[in-house]
């Protein structure tokens, strides 16, 4: 890095701070958690995915389909759920949620059951969430300071300190159009990545001449993923398509980092084509980061300086950076083949999709905590003393983010399998409180609050105890065991329910038949890039 590569990054995190200027005037909680329900499809359809293609998906999705054992393009596998639930939640989930006004989208919960399943849910989430975005943080800046030099406090506090101010001033508006930005860099960047990599290689030809064959498979119908003690069972069609539409259906339809976006919405027309540009986008973006990760991958095996440099740096940091050798592939690449300029560039790309994660999930916990917690105690709050919690909780969010950042620890495997582990424990049974809120009458609280209990529980068993399930099923299992033991105990102990808000449907027939066609499509290529790319 030189003078060049350090004005860019100067220039960048400038920018970031006159952007939280910028949209600085926020009077109510519309404005500042939904950004006034003004905002249209495009901008919070590249926002969505600037959360979604984090700086984990950057670095280790690359790492894993390139060089990890057991890797490959099977990690396509990982959107065959996408367009199946974005058509889920349009027919059933979404319309009913923004509908019914709400900014903390667990406040649905208690209009359904009562308080105590709100704030279960509510409590759960800001957990989950605050500790997986310090776990990605935490790596993120280990990673910098290996491969550039950078301390990781001076990382983690750039990252931190940039985003807080940013989000403190605008709030939603800030976030998303912040979010903009960064999936543009960070897709650019990943363009430079391949380019630069095919070049590295002597061309395309060269490329598909030399790449690893095994690595082309990218869907398997044989694995199950129930005899996964050795690694060997993951990513297997029925699992990744199964498990994978209990995940994304509960990360589109119910994590407030995500709901966020779509109640931020003008109107549901706008939420049709915000769900519909989801389902579409993401398989194109995610395999172009995948053929980057075969490009790096296979320059990696051809040259031998490459491979010593990846050692060398984790043979320097094995303390920290223990587990997780193959990150390092695409910030060491990035450090040894790019030019001045360049470098800085990618590196605005790295620390642009931290600060996306991390200021979505400052601005979603400071929502919930006020909407679900705050408010409840505080009673009615001005205007003006709402913006003032809000601004107030989203700096005590980024702090505690940065904390557990500081002091996450080791982490086996790549960083982006042990924060999909940690969020599916809870995914599935929080997807189910839903569905019994929308779709049962009879359900009841006691019941629920239960179930829910359950399921998260059996899934922390499975991960302990049973390694033999692959974590995808988690999402699945932790969904259907909390139903049924939910509407089971409801069966069993009648109780009092309450009728919640009225169920919304939206015409949508022209977007589920886009999306279930989408399906079959996405599936059909992925079986077919193996006979294309030999």
């Amino acid at each position: 890095m030189n003078w060049i590569d350090y004005t860019i990054i100067v220039v960048y995190l400038l920018g970031f701070l006159g952007l939280g200027y910028l949209f600085k005037e926020n009077k109510n909680s519309s404005d500042y958690f939904l950004g006034g329900r003004s905002m249209g499809w495009i901008p919070l359809s590249l926002s969505t995915m600037a959360t979604q293609l984090s700086a984990v998906s950057f670095i280790s999705a690359p790492a894993f389909v390139g060089i990890k054992d057991g890797g490959g393009l099977q990690w396509l596998t990982y959107e065959f759920g996408v367009p199946l639930a974005m058509a889920f939640l349009l027919i059933a989930i979404i319309p009913s949620l923004y509908k019914a006004g709400i900014v903390s989208v667990y406040e649905y919960l208690e209009r359904r059951f009562d308080a105590s399943s709100r704030l279960l849910i509510s409590f759960v989430f800001q957990i989950s969430r605050s500790v997986a975005t310090g776990v990605m943080v935490y790596t993120m800046a280990l990673i910098l300071q290996a491969t550039t030099g950078i301390d990781f406090w001076i990382s983690v506090l750039l990252i931190g300190i940039i985003t807080l101010i940013y989000s403190f001033q605008g709030g939603m508006k800030a976030v998303i159009w912040g979010d903009v930005i960064q999936m543009l860099i960070l897709f650019v960047g990943i363009i430079i990545c391949l380019s630069y990599g095919l070049s590295a290689l002597g061309g395309i030809d060269n490329f598909l001449t030399q790449v690893d064959g095994d690595r082309l498979t990218a869907v398997d119908f044989s694995k199950w993923g129930f005899n996964n003690a050795d690694g060997k069972d993951e990513f297997g069609f029925w699992p990744m398509v199964i498990g994978g539409f209990f995940l994304y259906a509960s990360y589109y339809g119910t994590d407030q980092t995500q709901t966020q976006r779509l109640l931020s919405a003008k109107g549901m027309p706008t939420i049709k084509k915000l769900l519909l540009a989801n389902g579409l986008f993401r398989f194109p973006v995610t395999l172009t980061y995948c053929i980057m990760g075969l490009v790096l991958g296979t320059l990696l095996v051809t040259d031998f300086g490459f491979q010593e440099q990846i050692t060398q740096v984790y043979e320097a940091n094995i303390g920290s950076l223990e587990g997780k050798k193959a990150d390092l592939m695409v910030p060491i690449f990035i450090v040894k083949y790019l030019p001045n300029g360049i470098i800085g560039i990618l590196l605005v790309a790295i620390m642009s999709a931290a600060m996306s994660s991390l200021s979505s999930t400052v601005n979603s916990l400071s929502a919930v905590s006020l909407e679900d917690f705050i408010k409840r105690f505080k009673g009615n709050l001005s205007d003006k003393q709402y913006v003032q919690y809000s601004r107030y909780l989203s700096v005590f969010w980024g702090l505690v983010c940065l904390f557990f950042a500081f002091f996450a620890g080791s982490i086996e495997g790549t960083v982006i399998e042990v924060i999909n582990k940690i969020s599916s424990i809870f995914y599935g049974p929080i997807l189910a409180a839903f569905i019994l809120a929308l779709l049962t009458k009879r359900t009841h609280a006691m019941g629920a609050n239960i179930g829910i209990i359950a399921g998260v529980l059996l899934n922390m068993y499975l991960w302990l105890y049973v390694p033999e399930v692959f974590w995808f099923w988690w999402n699945a299992i932790g969904c259907v065991v909390t139903i049924v033991i939910a509407y089971t105990l409801s069966l069993l102990v009648p109780m009092k329910t309450k009728e919640g808000v009225s169920i919304s449907y939206v015409e949508s027939k022209k977007e589920i038949a886009i999306l279930l066609g989408y399906f079959i499509l996405i599936v059909v290529v992925a079986i077919g890039l193996k006979n294309f790319l030999i």
